[in-house]
């Protein structure tokens, strides 16, 4: 079981930076692929990145790519999303995930989630 706690979310200006954190619980984090997904108001929650366990392949959607970095340190327990260049429509509920096994796109196969937290990116 891993329990999952997002932090650094906030208002920004559109073109600013914010980096978003999720520590994970439990001695077996490094095991698991970590995704991170977003939701609008009235939007279907999405894909915005991922990262296998050993940190050996990422995934970004299309619309978060060369401007998004995820990352993680397993020794710390922390996943990471350095979010640069940020526009107006980033404005989301961002949600750290975490899940068993080799894929990493579907938000179905994913089993844990945090809380999340809020970006509100101004223009």
């Amino acid at each position: 079981q891993v329990q999952l706690v997002e932090s650094g979310g906030g208002l920004v200006q559109a073109g600013g930076s914010l980096r978003l954190s999720c520590a994970a619980s439990g001695r077996t984090f490094s095991t698991y692929t970590m995704g991170w997904f977003r939701q609008a108001p009235g939007k279907e929650r999405e894909f915005v990145a991922a990262i296998s366990w050993g940190a050996s392949r990422t995934a970004y959607a299309d619309s978060v790519k060369g401007r998004f970095t995820i990352s993680r340190e397993n020794a710390k327990n922390t996943g990471y999303l350095q979010m640069d260049s940020l526009k107006p429509e980033d404005t989301a509920v961002y949600y750290c995930a975490a899940k068993r096994g080799s894929g990493l796109v579907a938000i179905t196969t994913y089993n844990y989630w945090g809380q999340g937290t809020q970006v509100t990116v101004s223009s």
